[in-house]
């Protein structure tokens, strides 16, 4: 039997990188699958890429209505909820001394109000005993000197992690927190614009700091999420899973 078959989930962010092959896993072992995005096109490509038991939603996390209009689409066309992947977030870059007050306030809003709001409006639709899973980042551990305001916000994902671990332990919802390392999807290259590097620099500085010598993929850190959605994580909640090649281990 597959791992998540007959089971219904959400992934935020799911046209692209992590979140597409994420969903592009759990379709495989079972599960029906809704993807949001903020990009119909992208979206768009990534059902024909899927191909089956998938459904997207164009939306913004940050954006209350849409997260409405999310789970108004999902509780018309399956009425429940096993399993969300709290996964659309940001990741722009920026030295201290540059950062603006836009680039703040956008970096919360969608990194920390849109997880925060994603996993709240889905609540009337979950399953007891179903599995919550939020992507937080080993920036929220390792500091560097142009993550302070991206690692803030995925210090408040891993918060929210253990709170909502507590705060739904009575409905047997477990919660956990995948941190990813350097993970190479096509934002990558974009999330470093404001540090004055080229990507191939970019790529050789991030690289010199993984034990393992590589960038990470997304199918890998997409594995590590199908066991915190699934029945081989049952005895587990409130952990962070760390994806990152043992960058934020030594």
């Amino acid at each position: 039997m597959k791992k998540l078959e007959g089971k219904v989930a959400v992934i935020t962010g799911g046209n692209s990188g992590i979140g597409l092959a994420t969903a592009q896993q759990f379709v495989t072992e079972g599960a029906y699958v809704f993807i949001t995005g903020r990009r119909q096109g992208e979206l768009d490509k990534a059902v024909k890429q899927i191909d089956k038991n998938v459904s997207a939603i164009r939306g913004d996390t940050s954006n209350l209505a849409d997260l409405d209009r999310l789970y108004d689409a999902v509780k018309q066309q399956k009425g429940q909820i096993d399993i969300l992947f709290a996964n659309a977030g940001i990741a722009e870059f920026s030295r201290m001394e540059k950062v603006s007050e836009a680039h703040f306030d956008k970096t919360f809003s969608v990194n920390v109000r849109g997880v925060f709001f994603t996993v709240q409006k889905a609540l009337p639709l979950f399953k007891d005993g179903g599995s919550i899973i939020l992507n937080a980042s080993t920036a929220a551990s390792k500091a560097s000197k142009i993550s302070s305001v991206y690692g803030a916000t995925k210090a408040a994902v891993r918060s929210f992690a253990r709170s909502f671990t507590v705060e739904l332990k009575g409905r047997r919802i477990r919660v956990n927190a995948v941190s990813p390392g350097p993970i190479d999807t096509p934002g990558l290259s974009d999330a470093f614009g404001n540090v004055g590097m080229t990507e191939e620099q970019m790529k050789k500085s991030i690289v010199s700091g993984v034990p393992m010598e590589r960038l990470g993929t997304p199918h890998e850190v997409a594995k590590a999420v199908l066991f915190l959605a699934s029945d081989d994580s049952s005895f587990i909640t409130g952990i962070e899973l760390f994806v990152d090649g043992g960058m934020a281990q030594i």
